[in-house]
This record gives structure tokens, sequence and C-alpha cells, in this order.
């Protein structure tokens, strides 16, 4: 199984979420690597962490999520890889609870996510992004 840390979709994944805007509940697992050091995309200079960056980043995201009916139910930093093997043990998880695949369509699509954005890109090396639906 080969495994690739990304910072956005593929087009193929964007057509994907956007060809059938599931409408009931979904939950991400996001698996994040942060930088060892923040590189903003605008070439400014910093001092901050990959996971500082993020911070200004995840923070006010709370806020954001809310307003789209999504909240985060869960958050860790990993340590430790017990069964089975990767290069590089990801830094962090964090599952995302949104009322339907719409809400975060149009979550990602907003002014304030595309504002924050920057700090995202700074601090992440990369992440996996796991849609989930639990069963009926």
């Amino acid at each position: 199984m080969e495994v690739t840390n990304a910072l956005y979709p593929t087009e193929a994944q964007y057509e994907t979420l956007h060809a059938s805007p599931e409408t009931g509940e979904i939950q991400l697992l996001n698996l994040f690597k942060f930088r060892e050091k923040a590189q903003y995309p605008d070439g400014r200079d910093s001092d901050l962490s990959g996971k500082e960056a993020y911070d200004l980043y995840g923070k006010p995201m709370l806020e954001v999520l809310t307003e789209y009916g999504a909240e985060v139910v869960y958050f860790a930093e990993l340590t430790e890889m017990v069964i089975g093997q990767v290069e590089d043990l990801w830094d962090a998880a964090v599952i995302v609870k949104y009322p339907s695949r719409k809400a975060l369509l149009e979550m990602t699509s907003s002014e304030e996510f595309k504002a924050l954005a920057i700090h995202r890109e700074a601090g992440l090396e990369g992440q996996l992004n796991i849609e989930m639906k639990i069963p009926n």
C-alpha cells in the first residue's frame, strides 16, 4: 500500500466530492504531518514551527466549523505505531463531524477558510483526509 500525504485533493478526488454531495452526516479522519519549521507560500520569514503555524489556522477554524454545523469530536497527538508500518508516523489525528458532505464543501469554499488556509499550508508537510460514515 502506497501512502501519499497531500495538502489538497487531487483533481479526481475533487470531482468525486462534487459529483455526489452526500446529504447524510459524515466524519473526516485527518492525519497530520507537521513541518519542522513553518514555510509560508508567500515567502515571509517565520520562526514558527509547523505546529505553531497550523495552530494559527486550527484554533480559529473551530468557530468556522460551528458556522457550518460541524464540530471536532476527537483530537490526539500520535505517539506510536502498534501494528503495521509507515515510513514516518503522522503527528496528530483529528476527527471532525459534518452534517453533510455539502457542508464540508461549503466550508472549504468559504472566505474564512481561504483567509486562514495560508497558516495551514505553512504548517503542514501533508495530511491524509479520510471520509467516514457510520453504517446504518
